[in-house]
């Protein structure tokens, strides 16, 4: 498998969007399945057996709550 490139972004979608995007890994946590997705222009496929945390954060006036999805490739 080929190196992939150091990558770091951030992404706004509607909310409507969010949501089905939600929806479609929920579904797929709970089959036990893959969930694949497109971020700006990139094809994420996300295995099952993934590893997922929340993260809180608070700086002055502004929070922040972070979903995160982390797993590594098989080399």
């Amino acid at each position: 498998m080929a190196k992939k490139k150091k990558r770091d972004l951030e992404k706004s979608y509607p909310t409507a969007e969010f949501v089905a995007k939600l929806r479609r890994f929920a579904d797929a946590l709970e089959g036990g399945r893959r969930f694949r997705i497109q971020i700006a222009g990139e094809r994420i496929s996300v295995p099952a057996g993934a590893l997922f945390n929340i993260e809180h954060e608070r700086e002055g006036n502004q929070e922040e709550i972070e979903f995160q999805i982390k797993w590594t490739h098989d080399a």
